[in-house]
């Protein structure tokens, strides 16, 4: 399935993914990710 048909919809993806980097920066904690690092 295509979830960016819409600018509005790959936008918000955006502002997600930049959310929870800041959270992770701001609290300083690491979470495992699927890289295994």
């Amino acid at each position: 399935r295509d979830y960016e048909a819409l600018p509005t919809r790959s936008e918000a993806m955006v502002h997600v993914a930049m959310i929870n980097l800041m959270t992770r920066r701001l609290t300083g904690e690491s979470t495992p990710t699927w890289r295994g690092t």
